[in-house]
């Protein structure tokens, strides 16, 4: 069983538990206090979806901080209960965990979000092939997306009208915030 900290808002040092997963790496804290300093304009009211919740960290993180809406997608049925069970027992108002595939799940009806969280399991080398899709309509006008991937490989190329607006390395990972044109 791991254990992550929520780093600000009005949850901050709760405690999430998850289970142990294959591929399963919560994001480090000092990455989410970054991350969330360059969110923090965005975040009130905002419309999230973290693809590869694992942990819950990046979505619950965003609720904690005032985002109207998230949306945990998280493939492992175990992991996904622990989600729910986190979500009720905080009392969570506007926090949806979806068991599914995050590419399969991308196959359906799009609506926009203000905010998606991209940390996919790093072995299998989603981050090209989730950007692509995340283009059919998920996509609010002037959305942000968060990239997580090895420092090794390094952050994929963006698809066409999205902007990296910011980059930076922690250890073994690369991440940055990326932009879609108005």
């Amino acid at each position: 069983m791991g254990v992550v900290r929520i780093v600000g808002g009005r949850l901050r040092g709760r405690r999430l538990r998850f289970p142990d997963a294959a591929g399963l790496r919560p994001t480090a804290d000092r990455v989410r206090e970054t991350l969330f300093n360059w969110l923090a304009p965005r975040l009130p009211g905002a419309h999230c979806l973290d693809l590869f919740a694992g942990s819950g960290a990046l979505g619950i993180e965003a609720a904690s901080r005032g985002a109207a809406e998230v949306i945990l997608v998280e493939r492992a049925r175990a992991v996904a209960e622990a989600l729910r069970r986190q979500v009720a027992d905080i009392g969570l108002t506007g926090v949806e965990v979806r068991r599914a595939d995050a590419l399969r799940w991308l196959q359906g009806p799009a609506r926009p979000f203000d905010i998606v969280f991209l940390d996919p399991p790093f072995a299998h080398g989603l981050l090209p092939r989730v950007t692509r899709a995340l283009a059919g309509g998920w996509l609010a006008p002037q959305a942000r997306i968060y990239l997580e991937d090895d420092a090794g490989r390094g952050l994929p190329e963006l698809p066409r009208g999205w902007r990296l607006l910011r980059q930076k390395r922690a250890g073994q990972v690369a991440y940055g915030l990326a932009g879609v044109d108005p």
